[in-house]
């Protein structure tokens, strides 16, 4: 059974994807901020490690620092910090995953276009954003939102031209803020299997 860690300081988050993962098959465990997290990849010794980047008390670049700088994990820490919608990597991956990024990204046909193309043949996605919105979830004037949300509707239709099947909404959490509330979906999906 493969192992995963999350380390995530939005508890609704990492309990949405442990929900998630769990349910496929997948052993999670899970810490709050980069120290835990550190203690964790070292007792827990997982596969895989979803990295959020803005935590208190150290944040994802620093805990990739130190985790660089250990002898024992030379060559096995891999960080990717690429721009996929500008040029693609050599690499395809069985898991993309995206938490309340999407509506931050310009082009999201493309971003969908190139998550297909970076997945293997069978691959998955699970992605959370925000449904369609006011524009009251960030500030007036907040630089890079280029969305209020997803229409549900419509993303399924994007997936659906991007060769995506097996498409799977729910409400994942919904976030409760002054200006409102405001539904959090998961969509899963499978990247179609190509038979010879």
């Amino acid at each position: 059974m493969t192992r995963i860690a999350i380390i995530e300081d939005d508890q609704a988050i990492s309990q949405m994807y442990r929900f998630k993962f769990e349910s496929e098959g997948f052993e999670i465990e899970i810490a709050d901020n980069g120290k835990l997290g550190l203690v964790l990849i070292e007792e827990y010794k997982p596969e895989v490690v979803l990295l959020d980047l803005m935590m208190p008390e150290m944040n994802g670049d620093e805990m990739l620092e130190k985790l660089r700088a250990k002898t024992e994990l030379q060559e096995k820490v891999q960080v990717l910090c690429h721009d996929i919608t500008v040029s693609r990597l050599n690499q395809e991956f069985d898991l993309i995953m995206s938490a309340m990024a999407m509506h931050h990204v310009k082009d999201t046909e493309n971003m969908l276009n190139q998550f297909s193309k970076h997945l293997k043949q069978g691959g998955q996605i699970a992605l959370a954003d925000l449904d369609s919105e006011d524009g009251t979830f960030h500030k007036a004037g907040t630089e890079g939102v280029f969305h209020n949300g997803f229409d549900r509707k419509y993303f399924l239709e994007l997936l659906n031209r991007h060769g995506f099947i097996d498409i799977k909404f729910s409400t994942a959490l919904t976030v409760k803020a002054d200006t409102g509330l405001y539904p959090v979906f998961l969509v899963v999906a499978r990247k179609v299997a190509v038979t010879h």
